[in-house]
């Protein structure tokens, strides 16, 4: 999360970058500008919501002709690694999967093996996982059970 995101969107496509998520908190009312400024520069743009954010102030962002490729939805506060994951925003999920049933939702935030069922069967298909990877005695192992575990959500229709 940073406090001047347009600052960073042409060294980061310069840098190679195929995306750009930010901050729907920092973006405030100046996101319409910042969402040109990404696609213009050859990026996807996604947008990422803290937990007290509301799910609704990402809709006018979704709703338009030209909009966001990708919702992140916060499980945790942003900033800090290892926190626990808060189930009570799969509801933030599962509201965009049945209103925007072609968006890309992400998750970020205390997933892992144990929790990575109910972000997938709310309808997550992309999650970004740390603690519970880069501590494991089996790295490869925890992501293919969190790939396997999207993927059959998927298959069932979230």
């Amino acid at each position: 999360m940073v406090t001047n995101p347009s600052d960073y969107v042409t060294s980061l496509a310069k840098a190679g970058a195929s995306g750009f998520t930010f901050h729907i908190e920092v973006a405030g009312d100046g996101w319409k500008e910042l969402l040109k400024d990404i696609k213009s520069a050859g990026m996807q743009a996604g947008v990422a919501l803290r937990p007290a954010t509301p799910i609704e102030t990402v809709f006018p962002l979704l709703e338009g002709e030209e909009h966001v490729d990708m919702v992140l939805v916060m499980t945790v506060e942003p900033g800090f690694g290892g926190q626990k994951f808060m189930p009570e925003m799969m509801q933030k999920v599962n509201v965009l999967r049945k209103r925007f049933p072609w968006l890309n939702i992400e998750v970020d935030g205390g997933l892992g093996p144990s929790t990575i069922d109910e972000a997938a069967q709310a309808g997550a298909n992309c999650i970004v996982a740390g603690s519970s990877i880069f501590g494991s005695q089996d790295p490869a192992g925890v992501i293919s059970i969190l790939r396997v575990k999207v993927e059959e959500a998927a298959k069932k229709g979230f």
